[in-house]
């Protein structure tokens, strides 16, 4: 299976071939805006925003499963 960086890395490379060929010399821009409204259309974060929200995420969990020991051992207590 082709990662998505690789299939990126190719097209880009195919483009820039292209380009070199080409007489038109806007092509690449063209392809760039192009590519840019493709991948703004698709929502796509960076790794940095990606690590960010995964560290509040597991910092979250950890806060839950702290809350439910602590809820369970007062459950306990109330019907002893």
């Amino acid at each position: 299976m082709i990662k998505p960086n690789e299939l990126f890395e190719d097209f880009q490379k195919n483009v820039q071939e292209l380009i070199a060929k080409s007489p038109a010399a806007d092509i690449e821009k063209n392809v760039k805006a192009f590519m840019a409204q493709g991948f703004a259309k698709m929502d796509l974060v960076t790794r940095e925003e990606f690590d960010i929200q995964r560290a509040l995420v597991d910092a979250l969990r950890e806060r839950v499963e702290k809350l439910e020991t602590t809820v369970a051992e007062l459950e306990k207590k109330l019907s002893q």
